[in-house]
């Protein structure tokens, strides 16, 4: 078979997306529909910059929901006679198969491992940030309302962590050697944690005065919770339900860990600014609780700029799981993620640079549309 010429590639690759175009039209017609029900995520139809952001990010979001169908060949397998192959090079024994963006040093599919690579980023960054960002919110929230003895606790305790360097901490606690300590599920058990003690207080406050909801939502939420936290901190779920492979939690709770006293600061300075308010003020006049106010009157206000920090984070993180990847630190060695498709390619760019540029322009993409989303999300919530 002939090699594809690079118009051939392109044209390839985009059938290979199909089910991501159609995803993303159904998703933008559905949104511009009812844009003007759908709040400030509705309003980034307004503005081009947000419009861009949200495009990319979305791409590779469906992406990696997709990824066993865009796929051409298995990330982790090796072809022979396809080692450092050029893109659109026919693979031998397969008719009509080719390795679109070529092959690397182990004569794997890039363009496979490219895509696969999202759903490993897409997988970790999203999540540990939520889980941070609970974990700042129910401790930034108290130390910024009620201040005193608990904020100058708290602060200290953040400001140690942030003392230390980001990359160096992050590295620390991905390191091999620190699983066998244990320390990695000691966060764990105590980070996760903080997901059911803000899900729980935000039902117990809203529903304090209906008794049978509040007793209904509180039962539920800890019954699901408790599972899964079983079963994420000390892989002790009896049915396999909530699983995390130990690897994965040890990034996983780095990720938590490194980003949590950056979003308690963020929190605690909204608070102490909001809390002065004429609405908070009127709050305490009727006689709402504490965590009523801060979690129903506080932090709605304050979701503007969560919401755009949370965006930015996320772009954050996966430059650090690029970088953990690259330096073959919390991935096992097949992994497909960027970071280390990366550095298998960088060993041989000045003979092939083929196989380290797809997944570096799939890195930079996607923080670029997070980067563009966080500044179309704040262009927004500023008109509030």
């Amino acid at each position: 078979m002939v090699p594809l010429s690079w118009l051939e590639i392109f044209g390839q690759m985009f059938i290979q997306f199909t089910p991501v175009w159609i995803a993303l039209a159904l998703i933008f017609l559905l949104s511009s529909i009812l844009k003007r029900r759908l709040g400030l995520y509705g309003r980034l139809f307004d503005s081009p910059i947000g419009m861009l952001g949200l495009f990319i990010v979305l791409f590779w979001v469906v992406t990696a929901l997709f990824a066993d169908m865009i796929i051409t060949h298995d990330p982790l397998s090796q072809v022979s006679g396809m080692k450092n192959k050029l893109p659109g090079t026919p693979v031998r024994g397969e008719e009509g198969a080719y390795y679109l963006l070529g092959g690397d040093n182990l004569a794997r599919d890039i363009f496979s491992r490219m895509v696969m690579g999202s759903r490993f980023v897409l997988s970790i960054a999203p999540a540990a940030t939520l889980f941070a960002f609970m974990v700042g919110v129910t401790l930034g929230l108290p130390a910024g309302y009620f201040g005193k003895r608990l904020d100058t606790i708290l602060s200290f305790l953040a400001n140690m962590v942030l003392a230390f360097p980001v990359i160096l901490l992050f590295y620390l606690l991905v390191t091999p050697e620190i699983r066998v300590t244990g320390i990695p599920m000691i966060l764990a058990a105590v980070l996760f944690l903080f997901p059911i003690a803000f899900l729980i207080m935000l039902f117990q406050s809203r529903y304090y005065t209906e008794p049978a909801k509040r007793n209904l939502y509180c039962g539920i939420t800890l019954v699901i919770c408790l599972w899964a936290y079983s079963g994420l901190a000390f892989n002790a779920d009896p049915l396999g339900v909530f699983y995390m492979d130990p690897n994965l939690l040890n990034v996983f709770v780095s990720v938590v860990f490194v980003n949590s006293p950056t979003v308690f600061r963020i929190v605690r300075g909204i608070t102490l600014d909001i809390q002065t308010r004429d609405y908070v003020a009127a709050a305490q006049t009727r006689g709402e609780g504490a965590w009523y106010i801060m979690l129903w009157e506080i932090l709605p206000n304050a979701r503007g700029p969560l919401i755009v920090d949370f965006c930015l984070r996320i772009g954050y993180t996966t430059i650090l799981l690029g970088t953990l990847g690259f330096f073959g630190l919390g991935v096992s060695p097949e992994s497909p993620d960027w970071g280390s498709t990366i550095n298998d390619g960088r060993k041989l760019l000045s003979i092939y640079p083929h196989p380290a540029l797809p997944p570096a322009f799939a890195l930079m993409t996607l923080v670029l549309g997070l980067n563009l989303l966080a500044d179309g999300l704040r262009e927004e919530s500023l008109k509030d």
